[in-house]
């Protein structure tokens, strides 16, 4: 029997001891997240001061020519070492081997996916609004450590005994066929811009079909192929994303409050100014576009 990392959190669960690597990986991502955000924001925030820095403030790195040394790039070094590492002792190493290359892989990890947005846009965007493309990449990297904590497995249907057990043709193309289906499931869901569904749904497959099945965010691409010409399927895609993304928004802006030191319930019009901002239709293809050109 397998030792088990017992957790005691009032609920009778333990955690694997094959798992305390994955673990100790996403620990140190959300730890290394939040110190990097924190100390990011103090450089900011002292960026315009005049008074000699002391050597234990934080600071920007930087090389000959005033190169600003971006924190992606340390990230990407730590990945790849540690990365080199695991794949090596993949022959004959321990768990406490891969646990030690794990943390420095959730290092690594959470310092790039930081500047997501930066390799995404190529451009420095971390402040902009393109730059929240970052903080949802490490809540999506989050959420998938967690199910893989918990036991739960992406496409588990490779796992079930049919396929270890039965080895005829017929059993094996059935579990392909299914594995198939559920991707393509997959892809419609993210086609319809509901990003945390299509992941989650990878873990737990019934909520891909209720991703398919659902209206698309009007924003996302399924809606600007099917719903541009279909203005009343717009209107209520509008109407449902205003109404899922309300609680979300009152939620942001009173943390936003809570944070400056005025916690307060947010009224109804700044909501509404946010979500006007946030809450579009996505634009017509090239193809459906009126050709405005005049005709010599």
């Amino acid at each position: 029997m397998r030792p088990t990392l017992d957790l005691d959190f009032g609920l009778p669960t333990g955690i694997p001891y094959s798992r305390l690597p994955l673990v100790c990986c996403l620990v140190a991502f959300i730890l290394t997240f939040f110190v990097t955000r924190t100390i990011v924001r103090y450089i900011r925030r002292h960026a315009g001061s005049d008074k000699p820095r002391k050597w234990w403030q934080p600071r920007n790195i930087s090389a000959g020519g005033g190169l600003h040394i971006h924190h992606v790039v340390i990230g990407v070094i730590l990945v790849m070492v540690s990365g080199v590492a695991m794949v090596t002792l993949a022959v004959d190493g321990g768990v406490p081997e891969f646990t030690a290359a794990s943390i420095l892989f959730g290092i690594g990890a959470a310092l790039v996916l930081d500047e997501f947005a930066l390799i995404l846009h190529l451009s420095d965007v971390y402040w902009s609004e393109d730059g929240r493309a970052s903080v949802d990449a490490v809540f999506v990297a989050v959420a998938v450590a967690g199910l893989l904590i918990m036991g739960f497995n992406p496409l588990s249907f490779f796992d079930i005994g049919i396929w270890q057990n039965d080895h005829s043709v017929g059993a094996r193309v059935a579990v392909v066929v299914s594995a198939v289906l559920t991707l393509l499931l997959a892809v419609v869901v993210l086609l319809k811009g509901k990003v945390w569904t299509g992941l989650v749904g990878m873990f737990i497959t019934p909520l891909l079909f209720v991703g398919a099945i659902r209206l698309s965010r009007p924003h996302a691409p399924w809606a600007r192929w099917r719903y541009t010409t279909r203005p009343r399927k717009m209107h209520r895609a509008l109407e449902r994303e205003r109404w899922l993304r309300r609680p979300v928004v009152q939620a942001k802006l009173w943390l936003q409050d809570a944070i400056s030191g005025m916690p307060k319930f947010p009224d109804d019009a700044k909501v509404n100014e946010q979500l006007d901002r946030e809450i579009h239709a996505a634009p017509a293809p090239p193809d459906r576009e009126p050709d405005n050109r005049k005709v010599a």
